[in-house]
């Protein structure tokens, strides 16, 4: 079990829920783009986001962010040990460092008593790209290993400046050394984990190796935050990471969506029905499972643990929920149709789950 640490009210580790990350794209300096696209974030499920301060004007430029932002909002910082003084006196819930590169003990013992004083914890945040050449040199080459060790000994210059409310990233491009990295890290401290695999691409093949990586340590039990680090709108991370953590069961609440991959029994356009149903019912609120099924035979049999289906037929679609058929509808209105069915439901659930609470 890791330590539980606090970033702006958000929990983490400890066995608190699996929080979802995200980091701005925006320029920090430029406060109201970078508050709609956090209100965006926020509305899509992230719990915690980051935005990159690379100089003064964006450190002053956190007080704006921080005082509106509905989400704890962590600084980025690389090398000046001022600025990461000055977004923790500007708003900061957090600050990501790597203590190695901070410009030595004396400057990050700064940077820790002002952290320590107002209560934020601190990320260690080291990369496989980041990894001192002398340990490269020693391991031959990027391992879990040295990685792990670099990691250590970062968290352990904080330490040493008497500092330990520390959350630690060990981060590749490749899952297999995401996976082996934070393998040996969970074993090696208590601190809790952000999990993730860094640089991995666009929606399509990022999501895919996000899945594998940060998919993997979740079912090990490894993690306690995670960011999938997508290359595009940071509101697909949410849905990517959400979609992780509800294959795992570690997340409740919004839309499970499943459908079949068609065969020679789809007598329906099922692929162009179940992407225009999925956009539609993607940012419904309601802790629902839906199916959209080829045929009778993956419908109201195999999709029978879902709370509501569709499945194709000859000019025709069954509307099923848990297995048992409702009615015919007409293939011209299915769609129209069964979204509606999907939000009267998710309202009947919503007010039930209401007067029992």
């Amino acid at each position: 079990m890791t330590k539980v640490v606090n970033v702006g009210g958000v929990l983490l580790g400890g066995g608190n829920p699996v929080r979802i990350q995200s980091m701005n794209n925006t320029k920090t300096q430029d406060v109201k783009s970078t508050l709609d696209q956090i209100f965006a974030l926020y509305e899509a499920g992230c719990d915690i986001t980051r935005v990159t301060v690379p100089d003064m004007e964006a450190a002053e430029a956190l007080s704006q962010i921080t005082s509106k932002s509905p989400i704890p909002v962590v600084a980025d910082i690389h090398f000046d040990y001022r600025l990461a003084i000055e977004a923790a006196k500007h708003g900061a819930s957090k600050i990501r460092i790597n203590p190695g590169n901070i410009g030595g003990p004396e400057k990050l013992r700064q940077v820790a008593d002002v952290c320590k004083e107002r209560g934020l914890p601190i990320r260690v945040g080291v990369n496989s790209g980041s990894i001192d050449r002398k340990l490269v040199d020693e391991y031959g080459g990027v391992c879990a290993e040295n990685m792990t060790r670099s990691a250590l000994d970062a968290v352990k210059l904080l330490e040493d400046v008497d500092f330990d409310d520390i959350v630690i990233s060990i981060k590749s491009s490749s899952p297999k050394l995401t996976i082996d990295t934070y393998r040996l890290m969970s074993k090696a401290c208590d601190y809790p984990l952000h999990v993730g695999v860094t640089e991995a691409g666009t929606l399509k093949e990022g999501a895919i190796k996000s899945a594998v990586g940060i998919g993997a340590l979740l079912a090990e039990g490894i993690g306690d935050t995670i960011r999938v680090s997508l290359t595009g709108d940071p509101v697909d991370e949410i849905y990517a990471a959400k979609s992780i953590l509800k294959a795992l069961d570690l997340y409740k609440g919004g839309i499970t969506f499943v459908s079949c991959p068609t065969c020679g029994r789809t007598e329906v356009p099922l692929i162009e029905i179940a992407e225009q149903i999925e956009k539609r019912i993607e940012k419904f609120p309601y802790d629902l499972k839906v199916s959209v099924m080829g045929c009778a035979v993956n419908g109201p049999g195999e999709a029978k643990e879902a709370d509501i289906g569709l499945a194709g037929g000859k000019n025709e679609f069954l509307l099923f929920e848990k297995g048992q058929i409702i009615r015919k509808l007409k293939a011209d209105t299915a769609v129209d149709e069964f979204v509606e069915e999907v939000r009267k439901l998710g309202e009947e659930k919503s007010k039930t789950s209401t007067k029992e609470g």
